[in-house]
């Protein structure tokens, strides 16, 4: 039970996200309208692929350390669930600009930076496979892995505040802050980046059971 308090802690915070999400009182803007919802959906999908990525990156550099399978194990799977809540937060970013700026797919610097750097991962998932032996995939997409993080950081928060963008909070457009001077929404914002952040590694450490299953049924 103890080992288990924060699955449980995830499931009741993503109810009372979802609740809150699509019933709860949200503040009344100019454009934005309902679609305000979506920053408890799409916002919390980046934070949470963010930090898939940094586990794996830690992985990553802690098999290099210690040569250990399991580290890379550790670290293709959390690059994995990371691409799934990228992708989430792909489509509900594009359904919100096709409401809010009139277009799913503007020319946007952030969104075209955000789809650079997930080609970067999916090459990191596509590299892992050219190779048979576990050991070299592991050490190579280890040191890739390492690189591509620091490619994923300066496209997502580096790049785009150099320039003009529709996203609030950059290129001279006022954040979410003004939107929520009663305070509404944070009280359901952060759990839900709590709540998403504690189901990718949920999910993140059932894969990692799985693949541990499979190679120690493959030995015998």
């Amino acid at each position: 039970m103890k080992l288990a308090w924060w699955k449980i802690a995830a499931i009741v915070i993503l109810v009372y996200v979802l609740i809150m999400g699509l019933v709860g009182e949200v503040p009344r803007q100019a454009i934005l309208n309902e679609t305000v919802r979506n920053l408890y959906f799409h916002v919390t999908m980046w934070f949470s692929m963010v930090l898939c990525l940094l586990l794996s990156l830690i992985h990553s550099i802690a098999y290099l350390r210690n040569g250990k399978i399991e580290s890379d194990d550790k670290a293709i799977e959390y690059v994995n669930t990371g691409i799934v809540f990228g992708i989430i937060g792909f489509v509900t970013g594009s359904l919100w600009g096709k409401y809010t700026w009139g277009s799913a797919l503007p020319k946007d610097p952030k969104i075209l930076s955000a789809a650079i750097a997930m080609l970067a991962y999916f090459a990191y998932v596509i590299l892992r496979g050219a190779f048979e032996d576990e050991q070299k995939r592991a050490r190579i997409s280890g040191v890739y892995n390492i690189f591509a993080f620091v490619i994923f950081n300066v496209l997502i928060f580096i790049l785009p505040r150099m320039t003009d963008t529709l996203h609030p909070g950059q290129g001279g457009n006022p954040g979410f802050n003004i939107y929520d001077n009663d305070n509404v929404m944070k009280p359901v914002f952060y759990p839900a980046i709590i709540g998403w952040m504690l189901l990718g590694v949920w999910i993140t450490t059932l894969r990692v059971r799985l693949k541990s299953i499979e190679r120690a049924l493959n030995e015998h």
